[in-house]
């Protein structure tokens, strides 16, 4: 039987730190102890954001987190709902890392990144749809207008990244990069502190949506590689 509102624990506020991140572990926390199954309705946003003492965007940014991870949904006029049951110890987080060894870390995670970008890019070229095609190519176009207008494109080109990753039809490959993505979010907004970091891939990125649009997975992962070998080298060369 779901749990009665009036029979749920308190969530309690949380310190002025790391927001976000407190923000998804809180809401894992109460989901737990609150014992809410596959089915059950979220407290409302503002309830949230009154008993974090957060704003609506760091709430809205843990619902985004939970939903790429495939465990809750937001219905328009009706709420956020748990579809799968979730626990503090089990739920997924940001992975953390040590930033003093920041270069052989990102090397680490491009190694790790190599097999899951080439195979979600050889998968989305087996299984796209008409849809995914317009969705993949208009967040290309966005990149490539920002690229041109300003020299680089971070936010635009994880855009772009994550349409192929819809693309795939497989949630594990969005989740995973999720947790890669969170863990060096502030280092991705300018790495090295280089306008330039990665430019040179640029051009591989029209080749890679030309690959998957011709359903050639074999080329999708040619493509993937060349994106991937540019930011090895540039990782190696701004680490100096």
């Amino acid at each position: 039987m779901p749990t009665e509102p009036s029979d749920r624990p308190q969530i309690e506020p949380l310190p002025p730190i790391d927001r976000a991140r407190q923000v998804t572990e809180a809401v894992a926390s109460y989901i737990d102890r609150a014992n809410l199954q596959a089915g059950d309705r979220l407290p409302a946003e503002r309830e949230l954001m009154a008993a974090l003492a957060v704003g609506r965007s760091t709430i809205r940014e843990a619902i985004r987190h939970f939903q790429a991870l495939g465990v809750m949904e937001s219905r328009k006029g009706s709420g956020t709902y748990l579809l799968k049951p979730v626990t503090s110890a089990t739920v997924h987080m940001p992975l953390s890392f040590d930033a003093i060894h920041l270069r052989d870390v990102l090397l680490q995670t491009l190694e790790v990144r190599r097999g899951i970008e080439c195979e979600a890019g050889m998968v989305a070229a087996r299984r796209r749809t008409t849809e995914d095609l317009v969705n993949i190519e208009e967040k290309l176009d966005e990149m490539e207008r920002v690229h041109l207008a300003k020299g680089t494109s971070g936010p635009e080109d994880l855009a772009f990244h994550l349409a192929i990753y819809d693309a795939t039809h497989n949630p594990l490959f969005k989740q995973l990069l999720e947790q890669m993505r969170g863990a060096f979010e502030r280092f991705w907004e300018k790495p090295f502190n280089r306008p330039d970091f990665a430019r040179r891939s640029f051009p591989f990125h029209r080749t890679l949506f030309n690959a998957i649009a011709a359903e050639d997975p074999e080329a999708a992962r040619v493509e993937t590689l060349k994106i991937l070998a540019v930011v090895e080298e540039d990782i190696k060369d701004m680490s100096r």
